[in-house]
């Protein structure tokens, strides 16, 4: 899955969806997509992220309190 860094628009390939739908965890892993080669993974705050049209996340894969 490919989502989109909201202050640089660049690309980043998400590694670990597991940890993208639960929303205890703040931050993914996943690989910045720019070049040829394949960037190493690091750690992206899942609140600085969109889907690639712009779209915000949903609330139940961020606010672990989304149904209060």
């Amino acid at each position: 899955m490919f989502l989109q860094n909201k202050s640089s628009d660049t690309l980043i390939k998400i590694t670990d969806l597991e940890s993208l739908f639960n929303p205890l965890h703040n931050q993914i892993e996943g690989r910045i997509q720019e070049g040829e080669e394949e960037q190493d993974t690091q750690p992206f705050p899942k609140q600085d992220l969109t889907f690639a049209s712009g779209e915000d996340l949903p609330r139940c894969w961020i606010d672990p309190n989304y149904r209060n």
